[in-house]
């Protein structure tokens, strides 16, 4: 069962039957039509057989509780950030939270991946088809590096004094990059330091390799062999560079569907919310946030403690790379959303993310 999200948030309001039916089918009701509902309007619902007089009493009680409010002079109602909350604990109590589409995203996520074989390009297609299932915005976070396992390291022969250092880890990341050498290296030279450093650190925490190499880099080189100190030189400069930044850490995918939302109609709210997007800080924060959660991770609006997300709902679940946590999965959209899709989607989608990065990570 997902987790119903911040729970010192939550009061705990107990209602009626008929006062939970009535606030369940208003929400639906908005839901769908995006207008505020009135009493004749769900006393057509033939699900709820009840008068307009009845109705509008009931509503009456749930205003009074902040469930629900009434925009501007519109005689009808809408759902408040707290009537949003206890809508979906009821529909998770009730079981409405379904999996009947596990089938479907799964050949959808099978389709997503053809072609794509590295880490990054997983998750990305991961985040793209989850934003096209909701049609709002995807968002992931990469697992960090540090307490990934080391792999494997290579070193290639470029020109001029560089050498190309790949770092290869356990979980199937791949890090990159340039270093700059003293003097030129035979590419012998090179393929006896790597095999060296992958003799040395197989399997070690790359946390671990690191402090380990910077006690051998503040140490006299003379004493060591040859391949040694080649391979601390070339490694010292990868594993100095700190790759693991906010800009790095989160992926966003799909963005530009926001624009269509009316919800979002004010041009200088979604400016601020793309510049959100942009900067990701704000999203890295957030999404660490639902890393210690069981299931899925709901935030409605202010619940997120961020202003900027105030008007939106944010749908995350973490994702398992070989029974361990490294990451979170997501949906940014507005807070009217069809929640037991939406909740399905990501929940579904982070157990196939996980299930192939775990299979891909053992090639």
């Amino acid at each position: 069962m997902p987790a119903s999200g911040t729970e010192k948030l939550q009061e705990r309001i107990e209602l009626s039957p008929r006062a939970e039916q009535v606030l369940l089918g208003l929400i639906g009701r908005y839901i769908s039509d995006g207008v505020p509902v009135g009493s004749r309007t769900l006393s057509r619902e033939t699900a709820l057989s009840l008068s307009p007089a009845t109705i509008r009493n009931v509503m009456s009680d749930l205003e009074d509780l902040g469930l629900i409010q009434a925009p501007h002079t519109s005689s009808g109602r809408v759902p408040t950030r707290k009537g949003y909350r206890l809508f979906i604990n009821c529909m998770m109590r009730s079981g409405q939270i379904n999996h009947d589409s596990l089938a479907d995203l799964r050949a959808d996520f099978r389709t997503a991946l053809q072609g794509v074989s590295d880490f990054r390009g997983i998750l990305t297609s991961a985040t793209e088809m989850l934003s096209q299932i909701t049609s709002f915005a995807g968002v992931v976070s990469t697992p960090s590096k540090s307490g990934s396992k080391f792999r494997q390291i290579e070193f290639l022969n470029l020109s001029q004094q560089r050498v190309l250092a790949i770092l290869i880890t356990a979980d199937g990341q791949v890090q990159n990059q340039v270093i700059s050498t003293r003097r030129e290296y035979s590419d012998s030279e090179l393929v006896e330091a790597a095999n060296f450093f992958n003799d040395t650190y197989a399997n070690w925490i790359l946390d671990d390799v690191r402090l380990d190499l910077a006690v051998h880099m503040r140490n006299d080189h003379r004493s060591m062999h040859r391949e040694m100190r080649t391979a601390i030189r070339m490694a010292g400069q990868l594993f100095g560079a700190d790759a693991d930044t906010d800009q790095e850490s989160v992926l966003v995918s799909g963005e530009n569907n926001l624009l269509t939302v009316p919800d979002f109609a004010e041009l200088e709210k979604i400016k601020r919310l793309f510049d959100t997007f942009k900067t990701k800080q704000v999203l890295y924060d957030l999404l660490q946030k639902s890393m210690d959660t069981s299931g899925v991770h709901i935030f409605i609006g202010e619940e997120s403690g961020y202003k900027i997300l105030e008007d939106c709902s944010v749908i995350a679940a973490p994702y398992e790379v070989d029974h361990q946590r490294v990451g979170v999965l997501g949906v940014i959209g507005p807070t009217r959303m069809h929640y037991d899709e939406v909740i399905s989607a990501v929940d579904i989608t982070a157990r196939l993310l996980g299930s192939a990065l775990s299979h891909h990570g053992t090639h």
